[in-house]
């Protein structure tokens, strides 16, 4: 019997893109015979993962834990919307969540986190990719906290607690925590959510796309055919306009119509330290599939 070595596992993994500890047992059971592994995971349908990991995966859930002054957001993606209701995948979403609590933002640092069912991140994700049969993925996960207060979280239209197609964490600075400031939280989040502001305050703003939006305007002024004197002043102006539109601060608290946001965290009593907002599948290009097409090459035709 040939030695489980890491770089045998590494090479068993590498081939058919099932988990580490189902490569492990698959090397006991085929003694240590890479050929006989891969054909013991292929029973198992443990194999069958690597097949689907090109597919495009723009569905899924977003998912948020918390802990005390601290808040995971992160989002894993699938091929389906179906998935999305499968209890299984929620509950891992869950896990990856908890697991972003523990391991902080970076990916590979959560997929090595153990579960509760003895399996790593990482590998689950594959279990799970096996056991339903459709690529998935962890996309982007981020973590906020503060030294006192809250980081609040808001899922919008969720399917479960802290599940949803939108999430969104605020991380609020108060001297200690309260149910106001949690429900203050609360409500920055559905602000955020309807908002999708693109900073937190002005200095946060990006300067390339401040520069873009300064070009446009220079020119839509000096359509005009006013002086430069002017067309400066109006333009000072309308990046006013730009910036109560896409900072969160200086936008319109959508819940009175009325308020900017800092006066409402100041009448609070705290500060706003940041926030995140993750939308299911933003950016992620979709394919769209051409449904007779495919019926036809089903057919033969």
């Amino acid at each position: 019997m040939a030695e489980i070595t890491a770089a045998l596992v590494k090479e068993l993994r590498e081939k058919t893109g099932a988990g580490m500890m189902d490569c492990k047992k698959a090397l006991n059971e085929a003694a240590g015979e890479i050929e006989a592994a891969i054909d013991w995971l292929r029973k198992k349908g443990l194999a069958a993962a690597a097949k689907k990991s090109g597919r495009v995966t723009a569905e899924g859930l977003v998912g948020v834990a918390s802990a005390p002054n601290r808040a995971a957001i992160v989002e894993v993606n699938a091929e389906t919307d179906f998935v999305a209701r499968n209890e299984s995948f929620q509950s891992f979403v869950e896990a990856v969540a908890k697991a972003a609590l523990v391991a902080g933002e970076d990916l590979e640092k959560i997929k090595d986190v153990v579960l509760e069912s003895g399996r790593t991140v990482a590998d689950e994700l594959t279990h799970l990719i096996a056991t339903i049969g459709e690529n998935m993925s962890i996309r982007r996960a981020r973590v906020l906290s503060v030294p006192s207060g809250v980081v609040a979280s808001y899922i919008h239209s969720a399917v479960r607690p802290g599940l949803g197609k939108i999430g969104v964490l605020a991380a609020i600075e108060a001297p200690s925590e309260s149910e106001a400031l949690e429900t203050l939280g609360r409500q920055i989040g559905m602000h955020v959510a309807a908002t999708r502001p693109a900073a937190l305050d002005i200095d946060s703003v990006d300067p390339a796309s401040l520069e873009r939006e300064r070009a446009v305007l220079v020119e839509q002024a000096r359509a005009s055919g006013k002086p430069e004197a002017i067309i400066e002043k109006m333009v000072d102006g309308r990046i006013r306009k730009f910036y109560e539109e896409v900072v969160l601060l200086e936008q319109v608290w959508v819940h009175d119509g009325e308020s900017r946001v800092r006066a409402v965290v100041e009448k609070a009593g705290a500060k706003l330290n940041g926030f995140e907002r993750f939308q299911l599948g933003e950016g992620i290009e979709k394919e769209e599939n051409d449904f007779a097409a495919e019926v036809a090459k089903a057919a033969g035709g």
